[in-house]
């Protein structure tokens, strides 16, 4: 596994997929895995802002999404990633809301292309993505939030053996409905536990 020389500006890698911030040049690759998988995506996903461009359909609304991510990762609240499987965009990962003081925390978010599904991309995304933030930035807890019924994601903790921490009522409104979501979450006690396991299976040659 390599690491680019920032940790604002970073480039993660695993056995097959890169992880690194999206630029406005990614947005044909974006656009088209967006727009294929779209009836896909929704329904687990908020809905957009009324008024708001679509970045689906307005490359300069996309250039100001991942400027915000440039301001995010420059203050240090969040950090998003493209998934590119050797050159093929194939969705995204990002640390949002990291919070610091006597909390350390942050919340993971992913989703991936339909065509790409199932392959372990986003378990191995993941692994990279959790090695940098408990090593790189040193928080102590990630969260993660998932609608019951979406087995896929719920597939992804499985794997990773995330701990399950009950279920949040209408925790979150998704596609215009307030959602109950599973809460899993992954310590760095648990990382140094787990961490060789993961880098074997996960990242390493």
């Amino acid at each position: 596994m390599t690491w680019g020389h920032s940790t604002v500006y970073p480039e993660l890698r695993g056995k097959r997929v890169l992880l690194r911030p999206l630029a406005a040049s990614d947005f044909d690759a974006w656009r088209e895995v967006r727009s294929r998988s779209r009836d896909w995506l929704v329904k687990w996903e908020p809905r957009p802002v009324p008024g708001q461009p679509d970045p689906t359909v307005d490359k300069r609304a996309f250039a100001a999404r991942c400027s915000a991510r440039l301001r995010e990762r420059e203050l240090g609240t969040g950090y998003g990633f493209g998934v590119f499987v050797g050159e093929r965009f194939a969705g995204e990962i990002n640390i949002s809301s990291v919070q610091r003081g006597p909390f350390q925390n942050a919340y993971v978010g992913y989703w991936v292309d339909e065509a790409m599904a199932g392959n372990g991309y986003t378990p191995e995304a993941f692994v990279a993505l959790a090695r940098f933030a408990f090593e790189d930035l040193m928080l102590h807890r990630l969260q993660v939030s998932i609608i019951p019924r979406n087995r896929s994601s719920l597939r992804v903790a499985e794997k990773l053996g995330l701990r399950n921490e009950g279920t949040a009522l209408r925790y979150l409104e998704i596609n215009g409905v307030w959602e109950d979501h599973v809460r899993f979450a992954i310590t760095s006690e648990d990382w140094a536990q787990k961490r060789d396991l993961h880098l074997r299976e996960w990242l390493l040659p």
